[in-house]
């Protein structure tokens, strides 16, 4: 069945959709759940009116502790209790962090899971038994991240079976989406102010808008290119023994006068001694 303890996140969907007035039923189908485990989860803490996801997750911790067996000192399953309640923590403070920069609540699940087992990489089944959820909801939520560039299939080793993997530069690709999608922004917006003309109002908040969108696609654009090169530059700048000028970092890096400018804006006016600053700059 698919149950098991909530996590703090769909108790927070669950107050969140009380508070949208929605019924238990359409609450359980958004979090995957059965209604059963809503309406209990509900009932047990507060009711309707007075749920709130933090005080339930404090009681569902209190009624755990008093069913628990206690552990003595020298229980050998101490350390691996304590881990087991870290990692889990980690697990929902991880999840949270998802659904606030507006992932959903399942593809959260789905996305931390696959960050935490150590192949990174699962399988439908192994989502679905270890999230208790059915399987409709994990390929919903692989279907979502999948659109977002973050997990892509391949086929499982073990049999015929595919497993989702989160691959190690799944970041860069995210940032190089994001950075195309801020593009966009600038652009609709520059066409925006040609539409409406750039003397009316709603021009000239088109045009601060597009002027906005496209420095920070210029900037991220060059982020994490940016960010090593400003790394580089440093670790080439300790290894001088006087402050060296564009000119002559340029030709020992292998780079053009223009890449060493922006290395420079990127490395920060803290890391680079007056001397040395002038020295560039000049």
């Amino acid at each position: 069945m698919p149950g098991g303890r909530l996590t703090h996140e769909e108790r927070r969907d669950i107050g969140a959709g009380l508070a949208e007035g929605l019924g238990y039923a359409e609450i359980a189908r958004r979090l995957g759940r059965p209604t059963s485990t809503v309406s209990r989860e509900v009932a047990r803490n507060g009711g309707t009116d007075g749920y709130r996801a933090d005080r339930a997750l404090r009681a569902t911790a209190r009624r755990a502790r008093r069913r628990a067996p206690a552990l003595t000192a020298s229980s050998p399953h101490d350390d691996s209790a304590r881990d087991s309640d870290e990692l889990r923590c980690f697990a929902e403070q991880f999840g949270a962090m998802l659904i606030e920069i507006g992932l959903p609540g399942m593809a959260s699940r789905v996305l931390v899971r696959l960050f935490l087992t150590d192949s990174g990489g699962l399988t439908a089944a192994d989502l679905v038994g270890q999230l208790r959820v059915s399987p409709a909801s994990v390929s919903k939520a692989v279907s979502y991240l999948e659109g977002l560039e973050v997990v892509r299939r391949e086929r499982d080793p073990r049999g015929r079976r595919e497993r989702y993997v989160v691959d190690d530069d799944v970041w860069l690709r995210a940032w190089a989406r994001d950075t195309r999608s801020t593009a966009n922004w600038a652009d609709t917006a520059r066409r925006g102010v040609g539409v409406v003309g750039a003397g009316t109002p709603a021009g000239v908040r088109l045009d601060r808008m597009s002027q906005f969108f496209a420095t920070l696609s210029e900037d991220m654009a060059s982020g994490p290119a940016g960010v090593e090169d400003a790394l580089t530059l440093l670790a080439a700048l300790m290894h001088t023994k006087a402050p060296a000028d564009a000119e002559a970092l340029a030709a020992g890096l292998g780079w053009s006068a223009e890449r060493v400018t922006e290395a420079l804006r990127h490395a920060g006016p803290d890391r680079i001694s007056p001397d040395q600053r002038a020295a560039l700059t000049t």
